[in-house]
């Protein structure tokens, strides 16, 4: 008898075969093809429901509306970055148009370390393929869309919490190992968000060797009830793999059946594949357990070839540590609305901020200086002035229009645009609601 899966899943893979960062490099075309082996020895595409499909191929449009490459995103970026972005997308579009019910794409390269500005490649992202295709669906389906980003990678999803730190209709929730002992360093309880979307960034850092105790401990007390009170159209998860055990690159101790559990509970629309650099040890395992789970099948016979019970015991330190972020962090959740944002910010103008980027990647080092304004009829107008080294560019000056821009921070962010001409050799103007990026270059 032919199994049927409950919901109807969409697969996409890109593996990239003609890109890598080089052949020995964590980040390579086989953490997709162990799991491709996987997915066809496990017979997952023999059953009813579960269905591959191919990406599409993002365009230079859909990067621009996302991102600022500088000094032009056709420099930047190459075909496996579009297709990697257009995977994501094609996954999105298959659950928007109905086709599936819900859809993973496991794609490379992986992009949730890719900020709003882009000089090159960080954390192994170069640009935010999740990012690309929230903007996308905002652009083709309404802007009013409420988006929940659920990231799971070991490492703080900084770039996609970055691009929507102030973003009212986007709630972006990362759990991650704890940035005091990881790159790229951050993701604290106290980075709540901007002026225009406080409270909409969670960032719950765990302790080293967290185990499937303390991921579902965070799951069941903080991340369902802030979803349930968000009530989001869409749930994605962005499926980083490298919390596992066996991961190379980190210090925590997530088995394959805790993967699965967490998105059995969590019930994503869509799920797109960020780090794990487990390739043979954990991949195969964990991206096939999520793709039974999406599907609403048994998942409980997919293990490690080495599992043991035993180690989902954590220490009691541990489950304490993690038991007094939640409640910091579900605590400031319930408070966001009864924040004053002038005072919680210190400015009635515009709020302004200093950061020190590093591509580890690409050896860039980047300063910017970024300033939203505080308005009381929209998110705000953000302008931010970058300067990168050791490239030759000099500083740029960056206009972002949201979506919501209201109509005097509109005619603000043009007038910035054409009297900065002069000061800057580059800049750039990015406005949401036309869908245009606008430059001197």
């Amino acid at each position: 008898m032919q199994i049927k899966a409950k919901n109807n899943l969409g697969l996409v893979f890109f593996p990239a075969f003609d890109w890598s960062i080089s052949p020995t490099h964590p980040e390579r075309k086989e953490r997709l093809l162990y799991t491709k082996d996987q997915v066809l020895e496990e017979g997952l595409l023999d059953i009813e429901g579960i269905e591959e499909y191919n990406p599409l191929v993002a365009t230079i449009d859909d990067v621009n509306r996302t991102h600022i490459c500088i000094p032009d995103t056709e420099s930047i970026i190459s075909k496996p970055h579009l297709i990697s972005a257009g995977g994501a997308i094609k996954a999105a579009e298959l659950v928007m148009q109905q086709e599936v019910d819900k859809a993973f794409a496991i794609i490379r390269p992986p992009g949730h370390h890719a900020f709003r500005i882009v000089y090159g490649a960080r954390g192994f992202c170069t640009v935010n393929n999740e990012a690309i295709m929230v903007e996308y669906l905002r652009q083709k389906y309404g802007s009013d869309l409420k988006i929940a980003f659920v990231d799971t990678d070991a490492h703080h999803a900084d770039g996609t919490q970055n691009i929507y730190y102030n973003d009212p209709n986007v709630l972006h929730i990362s759990i991650h190992q704890d940035g005091r002992t990881l790159f790229p360093g951050t993701g604290f309880t106290d980075d709540l968000g901007g002026p225009g979307a406080f409270g909409r960034t969670i960032n719950l850092p765990l302790p080293t060797n967290t185990t499937d105790q303390g991921l579902h401990y965070a799951l069941d007390n903080l991340i369902l009830p802030i979803l349930d009170d968000f009530d989001p159209d869409l749930i994605i998860n962005a499926a980083g793999q490298d919390n596992h055990y066996s991961d190379p690159l980190t210090q925590m101790k997530i088995t394959a059946q805790g993967y699965a559990e967490l998105n059995e509970k969590l019930d994503p629309d869509l799920a797109i594949l960020q780090g794990g650099y487990s390739i043979e040890s954990a991949l195969p395992y964990i991206n096939t357990g999520i793709m039974l789970a999406m599907a609403g099948l048994d998942y409980s016979y997919i293990k490690e070839p080495d599992y043991n019970s035993k180690i989902v015991k954590q220490s009691t330190k541990i489950t304490d540590i993690i038991k007094k972020r939640v409640d910091k962090l579900l605590s400031s959740w319930k408070k966001r609305d009864e924040i004053d944002i002038q005072a919680k910010f210190n400015t009635q103008d515009y709020y302004t901020t200093q950061h020190n980027i590093f591509y580890d990647t690409a050896q860039i080092r980047e300063n910017q200086q970024i300033k939203i304004k505080i308005c009381p009829d929209c998110s705000g107008l953000m302008i931010i002035d970058s300067r990168a080294v050791p490239l030759s560019i000099g500083e740029t000056r960056n206009i972002i229009l949201p979506f919501d821009v209201c109509n005097e921070c509109r005619q603000l962010g043009y007038n910035k645009y054409e009297i900065s001409k002069s000061d800057f050799n580059y800049i750039y103007l990015q406005d949401k609601k036309e869908d245009k990026l606008l430059t001197n270059h």
